[in-house]
């Protein structure tokens, strides 16, 4: 009692009475965990009720009992339509295409178009993701100008065009008759939303060259994983592989350039995140792997996806009073405006090249795009930010992509090797 009122007396000690409650807040707002539990408590407001209603209809038998025009949407949102697809080969997932009959000519320019679209829509997506995050909008000679802070608007903007483009892509085309559960897509989805704002918010405090490597780097923790969890046994090329992934990223993160200035905890903050990061987008492949024994086409998975993610992006910017304070910076910044959009739309058109790239080439060509287009990624973030790589870190950049192409080629090989396995037998489990 006696000590309350020291503590208003001593403030305008440390600094002006009216400005210390606005820094403070400002101070906490700009804290990554501090936003991320605010985030997770706007999702958790629409999950707990849907969680509760989902477990009241289940209970009630709604299946048999339930009536009325709002029965086939809950019998498609809780029960879904049909019986879960236990064996692979029933067509729950779609075929690569064979080309029997297509020229070498065509095959040559489908493959060619599949590499520039994935390059150029991922790696436009990476420039602007750095911009985004690292750079002001609006500078002047007098004015240094502001950055944008809210990552989840982001996320919004790239599920939200995402979702658009899947269900115009689903109503113009022919696809499977849908079965699975809506409900079961937001558990995808909300991993998807915090991997996805891992990802920008990692930004703020690592460069983009280090996130490209820690993505390349996640075959580590999914062999340790499955090593411990699992039980599983690999070949020793992958344990050589992921060894030189280990040993070439170290290089490139013990390797320092002159003015670097980067603190300790600015550091750890990007790891954690990294972390976060991977963690949530693991879970959210498996998830979908398990999804996919319903019968489903990609497209489908993607639309599904984004329905949850747009819900539970929007339903916590306003909670927070985000959504308009976003839209205001948009008003404010007709540049940022063009980045977001533009940000969205090779977000969107990446996803509809991946599902067209494994569906003609397969996954071991998938694969070789995408680690290609990693390098570049780097290439272009250091020419256009002028980020600095020393010698050492730059050779630890070459052993991490030449261990990623050892483990494409190595993996092709084992894959031709099992087709011709007699029958009993099994190839060793990989990642």
């Amino acid at each position: 009692r006696f000590c309350l009122p020291l503590v208003p007396a001593s403030l305008p000690a440390m600094a002006p009475g009216e400005e210390i409650i606005p820094a403070l807040q400002e101070s906490w707002g700009d804290f990554w965990l501090f936003r991320f539990f605010v985030n997770a408590a706007g999702y958790a407001s629409i999950v707990v009720p849907g969680f509760l209603l989902i477990q009241y209809f289940k209970r009630r038998n709604y299946l048999e009992t339930g009536r009325g025009i709002c029965f086939p949407v809950i019998k498609s949102c809780v029960f879904g339509s049909e019986v879960k697809s236990v064996h692979q080969d029933d067509g729950s997932l779609p075929l690569r295409a064979e080309p029997t009959e297509s020229s070498t000519a065509r095959q040559v320019f489908k493959l060619l178009f599949c590499a520039a679209g994935l390059q150029a829509s991922y790696l436009t997506w990476g420039v602007l993701q750095e911009r985004v995050m690292t750079r002001t909008y609006g500078a002047t000679e007098t004015d240094p100008g502001e950055k944008f802070k809210d990552s989840q608007f982001l996320v919004f903007m790239n599920r939200i065009l995402a979702f658009t483009v899947a269900g115009l892509y689903c109503a113009l085309t022919k696809q499977p008759r849908h079965g699975a559960p809506m409900y079961k897509y937001s558990f995808a989805s909300l991993s998807n939303i915090l991997s996805s704002w891992c990802q920008y918010e990692a930004l703020k405090y690592i460069s983009f060259p280090t996130q490209v490597l820690a993505k390349a780097s996640k075959v580590i923790p999914v062999m340790m994983m499955g090593k411990l969890v699992s039980r599983k046994s690999y070949e020793y090329w992958e344990y050589l592989t992921a060894a030189l992934i280990s040993v070439g990223v170290s290089m490139f993160l013990l390797s320092s350039a002159p003015n670097r200035t980067v603190s300790t905890v600015t550091t750890f903050s990007g790891i954690v995140l990294l972390a976060g990061y991977i963690i949530f987008d693991s879970f959210t492949s498996n998830w979908q792997d398990a999804l996919f024994t319903y019968k489903m086409s990609p497209v489908q998975m993607m639309f599904g996806v984004n329905v949850f993610s747009c819900l539970f992006t929007v339903g916590s910017l306003l909670e927070q009073g985000a959504l308009l304070e976003s839209l205001r910076f948009m008003a404010r910044h007709s540049e940022f405006t063009a980045h977001a959009v533009l940000l969205s739309v090779c977000s969107a058109c990446g996803q509809l090249f991946i599902f067209y790239t494994i569906n003609q080439f397969g996954a071991a060509v998938f694969t070789i795009i995408m680690t290609l287009r990693q390098a570049f990624a780097i290439l272009l973030s250091c020419l256009i930010y002028g980020h600095t790589v020393t010698v050492v870190g730059g050779l630890g950049i070459a052993v991490v992509f030449v261990a990623l192409f050892l483990r494409v080629y190595a993996r092709s090989r084992m894959k031709k090797r099992s087709k011709k396995l007699p029958p009993g037998e099994t190839p060793v489990q990989k990642v």
